[in-house]
This record gives structure tokens, C-alpha cells and sequence, in this order.
């Protein structure tokens, strides 16, 4: 290819490049690069085909920034190539026969034409690198050494390598990191709710799959009406409740029964965790709340559900932060906003969970927001029964499998550690390779989650062995003979969780929500058993005993100052606590009363707990040879039932007649 070729081909390349940039440069700038894709979809909300398509987009822009920095590095390449290159002694050469026109001396290069060859012909442009060392130049001219010196300046390679390739680097870690705290949704999606949207053929939880809550199902059936038929209310004039607040312990079903209720009802379900509003950034909340009722006013008939609402529903109040409002109390303050302005009648249904109510803003909880309050309270006897039963639906059970008497040994126990119990004793029968789930393994599953798993590893000696099975034969003994106990279900001395060298369990025969004072001192003094045991027997008490007394003395302060059981102090209550108790939550008490006050309050609760001391060692030294029988069958066996513990009794009690 000759000279002129060669030029006309690299002008034509240079136009073609400046007609592309110029066409993407009109494409981009009528591009809407902010447009709905990045802003209104949400490819959780089932728009998977308008998402892809900004996908696709934004690797259409990147490949053509690619292919932008690509051309302009080759077309600085060729523009370097339309001029020749020469050594630099060619160059003193040409300098010394007179055959250069012109030059061009700048610090790195020397750039110039040559004569031409012949009358007619175009001069032929060069560029070479000069060797400012005179000494070495002299050197190689005298050795007529022909020598090229080169600079390396590529402005374009070193722009890439230099600067735009670190920027870029930066800002995809930058990028990286962004998406990784807003769970892949990227820089410009802050404001977007992180709801999670299930269609109404997804949700497949119905009342049938949530067991006991009989009354909170009852008043939740209302509420799938009015989603069903908002009009039915509308027509005596009424409205649909805005809000429905669920409170309950955890692990009582408060999520499955509002699952439960989108089932029922079949309408859309949006299911958001009250964390996920909260960002590092300012703003972020809010905006995520405008848009999670944007999209179920869109959406409507619907239901939101907002878990552990406590995260973003905290009482306002307290110190300020930087300034001004924090973020959570934005957040708050939008979702106040929110639920006062959207009409009832589109049929958009806000449900809420959380197990400490006594922290929420009132505002939350006035009418017209929160309207109802449905509590989901421990199961009691039957609601176990029926949750065991729900569980089990899938397990082989055994013939001698009684669901009933695993509801008795599970007083207290809510839904979840229900579910768990069941599993649980599924593993262990495969553990054993067994063909059905026994019993026993209901028992030992029980066992596992109340008192934590056995410690095999941890051996006890034989002196350590005697006193742990003197120290729960006392609590065995003392609880089968005080009036009130509560029947022993087993006692055992194998180590289990993290402190625990043995136990005795009771199992009680119905449900109770009230104590008496006699059942309280009875309590007392089954809990001192143990210590009256090892006293008794060795002489001296032990560490083990630490657990026992702070029970005994906490029951015997509530005793005195918050249940008025003391005849001096008289019906009064003392100390003041914070209203943290509507769960069983204690917060720090306020001391409202005098130092006599505090004296007699003390000398109470040290009588209550003596007396407590002295019942149980009174029964432990009548019934000796009863005790010596209980801890000699314990400390060779290590398990011994309730039946067992009866028997012993009975049998020892005949042979003293």
C-alpha cells in the first residue's frame, strides 16, 4: 500500500470514528439511564422481562464504552503510523548532508520534514527521539554505531493505565459494596422497599396449618372478610380496620397467622421485616415506606405485613441525634403518615408483629391506625396437644407414643420450641436407627432442649457423683411430700448444658396461671431441698447450690414487695418497675420506700427463705432412710422416673409403720 492509500484510509477511519461517537453520544444523551427499570421495577414484584431489559441496556452501554476506548487507543496507534520513524544518527546524517527542511525540537521528540527526493514528490514527514547525552552520542558516531532512542509515550495507554483503570477499580469495589448493603439492588436503589411481594397462588398457608390460637384465629376471620368484601362493611357504614397489631411472645405463630390470614383471604401479600426500612443513609426509611404503599395501593386488594415492628416503631423521645431526627424516627414518622393517609376502602389491610408492645410509640397505637390488638399467647394444654399433632403429621410415630402426656411435660413452651421438640426426636430415632419415633426419644428431645444436650465427656467423680444424687434426691423428696408439689416426672444426675450436673423435673397436673402463698413457700422449699440435702448428709453445702438460692430469694422478694404477703410490710407493693412486664419482661426497679423500710423488707425475705430452709430439712431428717434408698437407686442408675421415686416412698413409708 502506498502513501497516499495508506492516508485516504486513515482519514476515512477517523471520520467513521467521529460519526460513531457523535451517534452514541445523541444515543446516550436521549437515553433515560434513570428511567423506570432502575426506579419503579422490582423484579421481586414479577416484572422479570422489563428487568431484563435494563440489564441488557446497561451491557450495551458498557460494551460500547469499551468499544469507544478501544478505537480511540488504535486510532491513536495509526496516527502515529502516518509519520515515519527514524534513528536518531540518521537523523545527524540527514542534518550533516543538508537533506532536512525543517524541524519541530520539543523536550522528548524532534518532529520535521525531509527534502524531497525529487522535483514533484511530497516531503516525507519524520519523527525521532533525540540522545540529549552529547558524550554517548559522540561515542556511537565515531563508531558509526547506527542507535534508536525511545521515550515510550503513549498518552491513551497511560491515561488507561494511569488514571482510568484505578478510577474504575474504585468504583466497582465502591459499587460492589453499595450492592452488598442494599442486598443487590445498586446505588440508585436506596429509596426501593425490599418487600418481599407473594402472588396470591404462592401463599398456601391457611388456618388448618396454624394449630391452637383459637381466639386469635376467631377475631383475624373478620378481617379476611373485609379484604374478601370491603363493600360488606361499607354498606351499614363502617370501614375496614386499618392496622392489625399482633402481640405475643416469640415463637407463638404471630408471622404463620398472618400468612395464614393472606391465604385465607387470597389477595397479595407483602411481607417486610421492620430492619429492612433502616439504612446508613439519611432518608432511606422513608422513602422505602412511600414506596412499599405505592406498590400495594397499586396492588390492591392486598395485605402488608411488617415484622418486628419494635425495629422502626420505638417511642420517640430520648436524646437527639446530630442534630435533629434520626433516622429511625423519620421512618416512623412516614409510616405514621402513611397509614393516616391511604383510604380504607381500596382494601389495603397493614398487619404487624412484635413481642414487646410496651415500646411502641402510642401514636401507632391510637384509632385509626393500629386499630386492633390481637394477643397470641402461650398455647395452653389442648393448643399443644393440637400443635404437636400439626407437627407430627409426617413422622412415624411409634405405638407407645402419647402426644398428651408430651403436651403435660411441655408447660411454657410455644409453637416454635414445640416444632423443634418434634424434630428433634425425629433425629434421634434415625441416630438409633429406629424404624418409628418412641416415646423415649420424645423424652430425650425434651429433655435436650429443656436442660440442653447430655455432656458425655464430662465424667463426674464418684464423691462428686454421691453428692449430686443426695442434692436431687432432696428436691424429689421434698416436692412428693410438701402439699402443693408438683408430681416428680423424672431425676436425673447425667451433666447436661453448660453448668447443669443433674435435674429433677415435675411435671404439673393442669394448667395454672395463680400461685398461691402456700404453693410459693411449698416452692421454696422444694428449691432449698437440695442444699438442706447436701447439709444434712456431708455436713457442709456446695457451689452447686447457687442456682437453687437465687431462685428461692427471688421468689420470696416478689413475695414481700410486689404480691403483699408479708404481715408487717403489710398489702403493699415496693419498688416501682417500668412498665416492661405485659410479657414477662422486668425492667429496673425505682426505689419508692425508706431505708427502715428497706431493713424490714429484708428481714422478710431472709425469714421467708429460712423458713423455707427449715421445712425442707426437717422433712430430709424424718424421711432419712427414704432419702439414703432414692440416692442409692439414683447413683446406679443416673435416670430414675417419677413412678419409680413414688414407689420407693410408699414402700419406705409401709416398713417405718
Amino acid at each position: 500500500m502506498n502513501k497516499n492509500s495508506r492516508d485516504s484510509l486513515l482519514d476515512s477511519l477517523g471520520k467513521g470514528v467521529q460519526e460513531f461517537w457523535k451517534k452514541l453520544t445523541d444515543n446516550l444523551r436521549n437515553a433515560d439511564l434513570d428511567g423506570k427499570p432502575d426506579t419503579e421495577i422490582n423484579p421481586r414484584a414479577g416484572d422479570e422481562s422489563d428487568y431484563q431489559s435494563m440489564r441488557r441496556r446497561r451491557i450495551n452501554l458498557w460494551l460500547y464504552l469499551l468499544l469507544i476506548l478501544a478505537t480511540l487507543y488504535f486510532w491513536q496507534g495509526y496516527q502515529e503510523v502516518r509519520q515515519d520513524e527514524i534513528p536518531y544518527s540518521d537523523f545527524l546524517k540527514y542534518v550533516q548532508e543538508q537533506q532536512v527542511e525543517d524541524v519541530v525540537v520539543m523536550d522528548q521528540v524532534i518532529t520535521g520534514y525531509l527534502k524531497p527526493e525529487a522535483p514533484g514528490e511530497e516531503r516525507r514527514r519524520f519523527i525521532t527521539v533525540p540522545l540529549w547525552n552529547q558524550d554517548l552520542a559522540q561515542a556511537l558516531e565515531e563508531k558509526g554505531v547506527k542507535y534508536t532512542v525511545r521515550y515510550g509515550n503513549n498518552w491513551l495507554g497511560n491515561f488507561i493505565f494511569n488514571w482510568l483503570l484505578p478510577i474504575g477499580i474504585l468504583f466497582a469495589l465502591w459499587t460492589w459494596m453499595a450492592r452488598r448493603m442494599t442486598g443487590g439492588r445498586g446505588l440508585l436503589n436506596f429509596g426501593r422497599s425490599r418487600v418481599r411481594i407473594h402472588a396470591e397462588s404462592s401463599v398456601k398457608v391457611t388456618f388448618q396449618d396454624v394449630a391452637g390460637a383459637e381466639e386469635a384465629k376467631q377475631e383475624l376471620k373478620e378481617t379476611i372478610e373485609f379484604l374478601r368484601n370491603p363493600a360488606r362493611i361499607q354498606r351499614l357504614g363502617g370501614r375496614m380496620p386499618k392496622g392489625v397489631l399482633l402481640v405475643g411472645a416469640p415463637g407463638t405463630g404471630k408471622t404463620l397467622l398472618a400468612r395464614a390470614v393472606a391465604g385465607e383471604a387470597g389477595v397479595p401479600f407483602f411481607n417486610i421485616s421492620g430492619s429492612e426500612f433502616i439504612e446508613m443513609f439519611v432518608g432511606v426509611g422513608a422513602a422505602r415506606v412511600r414506596d412499599l404503599f405505592e406498590q400495594a395501593r397499586q396492588k390492591a386488594p392486598c395485605m402488608i405485613f411488617i415484622d418486628e415492628l419494635d425495629a422502626i416503631g420505638r417511642a420517640r423521645g430520648g436524646p437527639v441525634v446530630m442534630g435533629g431526627h434520626d433516622e429511625r424516627e423519620q421512618t416512623l414518622n412516614q409510616l405514621l403518615t402513611e397509614m393516616d393517609g391511604f383510604d380504607p376502602s381500596i382494601g389495603v389491610v397493614v398487619m404487624a408483629a412484635t413481642n414487646r408492645p410496651e415500646i411502641l410509640d402510642r401514636a401507632l397505637l391510637r384509632a385509626g391506625r393500629f386499630d386492633r390488638q390481637i394477643v397470641v399467647d402461650k398455647p395452653g394444654l389442648d393448643d399443644r396437644v393440637a400443635i404437636l399433632q400439626l407437627h407430627t403429621r409426617n413422622i412415624k410415630l411409634g405405638p407407645d407414643v402419647n402426644l398428651r402426656v408430651v403436651a403435660q411435660r411441655t408447660p411454657g413452651l410455644v409453637g416454635a420450641d414445640l416444632a423443634n421438640i418434634c424434630n428433634e426426636a425425629a433425629i434421634i430415632a434415625v441416630r438409633e436407627n429406629q424404624e418409628a419415633v418412641g416415646m423415649r426419644h420424645f423424652e430425650a428431645a425434651i429433655d435436650r432442649i429443656i436442660a440442653g444436650p447430655e455432656k458425655k465427656s464430662r465424667t463426674l467423680s464418684e464423691p462428686e457423683k454421691r453428692r449430686v444424687a443426695y442434692h436431687e434426691s432432696g428436691h424429689a423428696l421434698v416436692a412428693e411430700v410438701v402439699p402443693t408439689g408438683e408430681p416428680v416426672h423424672k431425676v436425673s444426675i447425667i451433666p447436661r448444658g453448660a453448668a447443669a450436673l443433674g435435674f429433677t423435673l415435675q411435671l404439673p397436673i393442669e394448667e395454672k396461671f395463680l400461685a398461691t402463698e402456700d404453693e410459693l413457700r411449698d416452692k421454696i422449699a422444694i428449691l432449698l431441698a437440695g442444699r438442706a440435702a447436701e447439709e444434712l448428709v456431708f455436713g457442709n453445702i456446695s457451689s452447686g447450690t447457687h442456682n437453687d438460692l437465687e431462685k428461692a430469694s427471688e421468689i420470696a422478694r416478689a413475695m414481700v414487695c410486689q404480691l403483699g404477703m408479708s404481715k408487717k410490710l403489710g398489702p403493699l407493693t415496693y419498688g416501682k418497675r417500668q412498665q416492661l412486664a405485659y410479657l414477662n419482661i422486668e425492667g429496673t426497679e425505682e426505689r419508692n420506700f425508706s431505708e427502715e423500710t428497706a431493713q424490714l423488707i429484708d428481714s422478710e425475705v431472709r425469714e421467708l427463705v429460712e423458713e423455707g430452709q427449715r421445712r425442707s430439712r426437717e422433712i430430709l431428717t424424718q424421711r432419712r432412710t427414704t432419702l439414703d434408698e432414692i440416692a442409692k437407686i439414683l447413683q446406679e442408675r443416673e435416670v430414675v422416673s417419677g413412678e419409680e421415686i413414688k414407689e420407693v416412698i410408699h414402700r419406705m413409708e409401709r416398713r417405718s409403720a
